[in-house]
């Protein structure tokens, strides 16, 4: 049996009664165990307790009973999401994991009600922050287009997984680019909706005010499916805002136009360190949504290298207020990235932070402005192709062209989608963001263009 390549195409074979849930979950079984001793997809694997879940959701279709397009689709879930049924790690063995036992978080349950078959956690980054660590006892995750590469971070079994079909979607959350980042290196699509839109209760955080929950699918159409189940006000989240969760397959139509796109060269193409293949494919894929009947303007994001600035003093500052008591503690059960970065905010004071909040406080502003003349903004995702995975640390990837953090700041929905690759095979991707809220509009022009282009179908070789 071949293995469908996107959710949207399953959910079709189930209810043709071409394929089973137990079938699809076998072969992503089988997948798991060709490629994830070389790539690094899993923590841990839930195999007898997702066949188990598959022949429910077989019995609930021939019962009639159907929860929705999520039903008996294999989905992976990045290792911070507390679940009831297998060991939340954080990928730190600085982390006590007590209260994430016997209880799923809030978008794992929905998920679950939805009928998704969950087939294990998926590696990170240690608090998903930071780079791989050869040191500590976890899995490295390797690119599936190369495993001398990265698969990007910090929700980066979650993306080769997908990208090798060990699973249709997955869940990630992104704190600075950790759902588009590992999408766009591993040729997959990847989307952080609006702040607020999907909870975060029992999740494991690294910045409250930074951390967004969202799904990776080989679609847009695919994390729209994904999205309509996770989005939702939650009592249990703080941050978690109660507004109406539109329908987000509605407008997946194909059609782009009248659509307004500001596209942001000055700070994303025109910078040292991009890849002149990367700036290619991107100014192909810009003609594709012109084509397609979109106004494409050129802007310019005011006070982007101030906002990533902010966003790393701010974001860093939060996760040390979480860490600090930890990190005193046990200092040496961190790893020396997530030392490096969580521990380096005790040098900023208060008065940064606040400075920091104010810097992005200004510049959501005057974004928003932006977002009066055009109806998206589209970017680069990354300026080049993953990185080599042995030797990344923090202080190199620091120098890599990646172009996400700011949108966490701004708090805005915007989704990766995969335009090409590299001279070398890479996976690039570019990211399109809409405003607070809006996410239809992305995911229509996402959706839109990947009806005119296969790149989020092209599958890896070591996938066979």
């Amino acid at each position: 049996m071949d293995m469908p390549l996107t959710i949207t195409d399953a959910a079709a074979q189930f209810r043709s009664g071409a394929l089973t849930s137990v079938q699809l979950t076998q072969a992503a079984i089988a997948q798991a165990d060709r490629v994830d001793e070389k790539l690094g997809v899993y923590l841990h694997r839930r195999d007898e307790d997702a066949l188990a879940d598959a022949e429910r959701a077989d019995a609930d279709f021939a019962n009639g009973v159907d929860r929705g397009p999520l039903q008996g689709i294999p989905v992976g879930l990045k290792d911070v999401f507390a679940t009831k049924d297998a060991p939340t790690t954080a990928q730190s063995l600085a982390f006590d994991g007590a209260w994430t036992d016997g209880v799923d978080a809030s978008v794992v349950a929905r998920l679950r009600d939805a009928g998704a078959i969950f087939t294990g956690k998926n590696t990170t980054m240690e608090f998903v922050t930071g780079c791989p660590d050869p040191d500590k006892p976890f899995p490295i995750p390797r690119n599936p287009w190369d495993a001398s590469k990265w698969a990007g971070g910090s929700s980066s079994g979650t993306a080769s997984g997908i990208a090798t079909g060990c699973f249709l979607g997955g869940v990630g959350t992104d704190t600075a680019g950790s759902c588009r980042n590992p999408a766009a290196m591993s040729g997959i699509t990847g989307f952080k909706p609006t702040y607020g839109r999907v909870p975060k209760t029992r999740a494991v955080p690294l910045s409250w005010s930074f951390d967004h929950v969202g799904p990776l699918a080989r679609s847009a159409r695919d994390c729209a499916l994904m999205l309509q189940v996770m989005a939702g006000f939650d009592a249990g989240d703080p941050w978690s805002e109660d507004v109406l969760v539109p329908d987000y397959t509605a407008g997946l139509d194909g059609s782009l136009d009248g659509l307004r796109i500001g596209v942001e060269r000055d700070h994303h193409t025109r910078v040292d360190g991009v890849d002149p293949v990367a700036v290619e494919r991107f100014e192909a894929a810009l003609e594709v949504l012109e084509a397609g009947g979109a106004k494409v303007t050129e802007i310019s994001i005011p006070f982007v290298d101030e906002v990533r600035s902010a966003t790393a003093v701010a974001y860093f500052s939060e996760a040390f207020a979480y860490h600090r008591t930890n990190l005193q503690r046990r200092w040496l059960d961190y790893g020396k990235d997530a030392r490096l970065i969580i521990g380096s905010a005790a040098l900023y004071s208060a008065a940064d932070y606040v400075q920091a909040g104010r810097v992005i406080a200004d510049a959501r502003q005057r974004a928003d402005e932006l977002f009066d003349s055009v109806d998206l903004i589209v970017t680069p995702t990354v300026g080049g192709g993953a990185p080599d995975v042995d030797g990344l640390n923090f202080l190199t990837l620091l120098t890599l062209p990646i172009f996400t953090p700011i949108w966490n700041a701004l708090r805005n929905p915007v989704i990766n989608v995969p335009i090409g690759f590299t001279e070398s095979g890479l996976p690039l991707g570019m990211q399109l963001a809409g405003r607070h809220w809006e996410e239809p509009p992305v995911l229509r022009a996402a959706d839109a263009y990947q009806q005119r282009t296969d790149w989020h179908l092209r599958v890896p070789p070591i996938a066979g």
